[in-house]
């Protein structure tokens, strides 16, 4: 087996990249949230994946991967992340507060990368999970919210998807990440599809294909190309170059946009303990990513006084 390369530093314009990338998957929440509110979340998250395949699989080369990783990866990073997602803000949950606790994949990534890929995690890297860990627990716990225990299990179980297929992407790369986005979208609409006719009946899974509006849509579309597709193209490509553990925190960053942009759509208001939650949460991501940077430039100030 050949060695892995080691991951290069994360550069400014990598550092933009996945600024881009959060934004647009902050903003998707608005759009599951209105698609999942009169169909079944597994059938929209089928539709999401049917149109990211098709009509690119048709012109995209198959990645140079085995089948059984393609699979893999569409079963983590599409099936079970969006499936168990989609599935719990039709349960109720707040879409801006999942939006915040699907970040637990980067603490999930981290410690997955370091258990099979031995990618060190260093000390400001632990204490960044444990501030921004306790952000969560402030608002998931304390924030006001009635949410339900299978609500945060069918979260957490999306977070722990997402953070094997960027464990995944790391340990098989550097690979065609448009390619495999394009392949592995092939995996979960048919037993998505198939899930949705059972549980919710196959009356209504006619009925959103007949009659759906074009919100509906527009919104299906915008998650298959702009989430799928390019965010997750670019965000596998940036893993890849500079290793799990250094990329997966910047997610952190998805649920600033996702509770902001769903404040403003949905009105949802933030009371003084999710204010506190969210900035612990932030602050967690900056020790994190900036800690050591920060920690060395201050040793290197006081040794030169």
């Amino acid at each position: 087996m050949t060695p892995q390369a080691p991951p290069a530093p994360l550069t400014g314009r990598g550092l933009l990249l996945a600024l881009l990338v959060t934004l647009i998957w902050g903003l998707n929440f608005v759009g599951i949230r209105l698609s999942v509110e009169g169909a079944s979340p597994l059938l929209v998250v089928a539709l999401r994946f049917l149109l990211a395949a098709f009509p690119a699989v048709l012109f995209v080369p198959r990645p140079a991967l085995s089948w059984r990783v393609v699979l893999a990866y569409g079963v983590a990073g599409g099936a079970l992340q969006f499936g168990l997602l989609y599935l719990a803000i039709h349960l109720g949950v707040s879409a801006g507060l999942a939006s915040l606790l699907m970040q637990v994949q980067a603490f999930f990534t981290a410690l997955l990368a370091a258990a099979a890929l031995r990618e060190p995690v260093a000390p400001n890297q632990w204490a960044g999970m444990a501030v921004a860990f306790t952000g969560m627990g402030v608002i998931g716990l304390l924030g006001d919210h009635h949410m339900s225990a299978v609500g945060l299990l069918l979260i957490l179980g999306g977070a722990l998807g997402w953070a094997v297929g960027n464990v995944l992407v790391r340990r098989f790369g550097p690979v065609n990440v448009l390619s495999l986005g394009v392949w592995s979208s092939l995996v979960p609409p048919v037993p998505l599809a198939l899930l949705a006719g059972l549980t919710s009946g196959w009356s209504q899974v006619g009925h959103t294909l007949l009659g759906a509006g074009p919100g509906f849509w527009a919104a299906i579309a915008y998650m298959a190309y702009g989430n799928t597709l390019f965010g997750f193209g670019v965000w596998n490509l940036l893993i890849g170059r500079h290793g799990a553990s250094r990329v997966a925190p910047l997610s952190l960053l998805v649920p600033v946009f996702g509770l902001a942009s769903n404040a403003l759509y949905f009105h949802e208001v933030f009371g003084p303990l999710q204010v506190v939650g969210a900035l612990l949460v932030f602050g967690g991501l900056l020790l994190h990513v900036f800690g050591a940077r920060v920690w060395r430039a201050a040793r290197q100030a006081l040794s030169g006084t």
